[in-house]
């Protein structure tokens, strides 16, 4: 059934959904990867392609920017399109030396300290986990690969980290056994509402920008320059 925020009827949308922010970048994966691919939904721009990826039926899906986006768009695909499985692929910024642009994270457990969980369920949480399901599925497709990607801490912020004035007094509230590879924006409502409708979400994230180099991706390889990360998640969900 269509909501306020999908068009889309049911049965048009996958049980396994490719979710970026951009949706520019959704119509890049589907126009470049996808095969059939039909435009079920572009309520507020947020546009929604499902067709077939080596024969399976994938749906991708933009979420925007933010928990709040991500906390409507993947609460409705679990709860009215019977959605089963949603891997997030998203930019990050690189908070370990060893990571370089367009390096792939991919997020175990996230914390924030977003009120996400208290607002929305009267929870005061603020660590989440992602499906280790799926995250197993991706670690071994990435190795079959010969792909490194690097798997560990997340934390998901309300704001764009370059922009806070001093990062490092956030880092320093975050738990003492919390050792973070890489920082963004939608995690922890995709997590805490997979675990809330006992479905999988899972998080694959592109290196664009660290406090450890130089270099900062533009808007134009935020949008074409992450075909590693692309494919990962693709080749990951025709395993599910």
């Amino acid at each position: 059934m269509p909501t306020p925020h999908n068009s889309a009827k049911l049965g048009e949308i996958a049980k396994t959904v490719i979710m970026p922010g951009d949706p520019l970048r959704a119509k890049y994966i589907a126009e470049n990867f996808l095969t059939d691919a039909k435009l079920v939904n572009n309520v507020r721009g947020m546009l929604t392609y499902t067709g077939f990826y080596r024969n399976t039926k994938l749906t991708v899906m933009a979420s925007g920017m933010g928990m709040p986006s991500m906390g409507i768009y993947s609460y409705e695909l679990y709860k009215f399109y019977e959605v089963e499985n949603i891997i997030r692929i998203g930019s990050c910024g690189a908070y370990k030396p060893e990571l370089k642009l367009f390096d792939v994270v991919l997020s175990k457990r996230v914390f924030s300290e977003s009120n996400y969980a208290l607002t929305f369920n009267n929870d005061d949480c603020h660590i989440e986990f992602s499906s280790s399901k799926l995250n197993e599925i991706i670690q071994k497709t990435a190795q079959d690969e010969s792909l490194t990607i690097y798997a560990g801490d997340t934390v998901c912020l309300d704001c764009f980290d370059p922009y806070m004035p001093d990062l490092q007094q956030f880092l320093q509230r975050m738990p003492k056994d919390f050792d973070p590879y890489s920082g963004e924006m939608e995690a922890f409502a995709l997590f805490y509402n997979a675990n809330f409708f006992n479905k999988n979400a899972a998080c694959l994230m592109s290196v664009v920008d660290s406090k450890f180099i130089k270099d900062v991706a533009t808007a134009e390889q935020r949008e074409t320059g992450l075909n590693q990360m692309i494919k990962l998640a693709l080749d990951s969900a025709t395993k599910i």
